[in-house]
């Protein structure tokens, strides 16, 4: 089953999950590219940037949810942007029928199996001298992420649960410069551990809880179609969030490991 997506719900943090995007496309150096595709474009405010920093681009947004393509839709009034339904792990780039000058993925490639054997492809299909540019979370032994195994494990629902939670998980920075260095590119690869202060204000009970609900929990919450299930799930599951995640005097901190790489094409491959 695939997972729902919940737009407002992933939104809710824009500004936290906006960061990293703009952190690895500050590292493209495409002046005036043709064609730019963002693969796992979600809710799709963030490409709607593309649209701004390219204004002369055709701008491509691809997602397999319905729902985020529904909200990416909704928020391109005047349609500036080719919002395409599709599966990455099957999606043929060329049936866009021209070659990407840009092809970029942020926080997407966690939940496509065998990922790093699609790198080949898109990589290939970009232009000589291209860009892909790539982040992936890579936080999956962080408490919140190992939290929500343990509480799954102990579950009445343990079986439902186990599937939805056998992340696919990412690579490590040196193992994608392997990846992208083989085929043709020039590659900068990097880390960096966000350390996010949510809801400095206080108005949130569980902030933590509220920012996997966007993303991480979502297989847990669509697996749990039982409410006493759900419920009995999530009450366990916050308490231990809360230990884990103190409330502090300026707010709630939750650190956050990402992985970066950004492949420029050489000309001549």
């Amino acid at each position: 089953m695939s997972t729902r997506w919940d737009p407002e719900q992933y939104a809710r943090f824009a500004d936290h999950r906006g960061r990293p995007f703009r952190d690895l496309l500050s590292r493209v150096g495409a002046g005036d590219p043709a064609l730019v595709v963002d693969l796992g474009c979600g809710n799709g405010p963030l490409t709607m940037t593309l649209v701004e920093r390219w204004p002369g681009a055709r701008v491509v947004g691809v997602d397999s949810s319905p729902q985020m393509l529904e909200s990416a839709r909704a928020g391109d009034p005047d349609g500036q942007v080719e919002w395409v339904q599709a599966d990455l792990a099957t999606w043929d780039i060329a049936t866009l029928g021209d070659r990407p000058s840009v092809v970029v993925t942020n926080a997407t490639l966690q939940w496509v199996p065998g990922h790093r054997e699609l790198l080949p492809a898109w990589v290939s299909a970009l232009e000589p001298g291209g860009w892909f540019a790539m982040q992936v979370p890579s936080n999956f032994a962080a408490p919140s992420h190992q939290l929500m195994r343990d509480v799954a494990e102990q579950h009445a629902a343990a079986d439902r649960l186990r599937p939805g939670l056998a992340r696919v998980g990412v690579a490590e920075p040196a193992d994608y410069v392997e990846d992208l260095s083989a085929l043709g590119c020039d590659v900068d690869a990097w880390e960096t551990t966000y350390q996010h202060i949510l809801d400095p204000e206080g108005l949130q009970e569980s902030p933590v809880l509220e920012w996997v609900r966007g993303t991480g929990l979502r297989p847990v919450l669509d697996a749990l179609t039982d409410d006493a299930e759900r419920e009995a799930f999530l009450a366990e599951y916050d308490a231990r969030l809360r230990a884990a995640y103190p409330r502090r005097p300026f707010g709630v901190l939750l650190p956050f490991r990402r992985v970066f790489a950004v492949a420029h094409k050489r000309e001549d491959d």
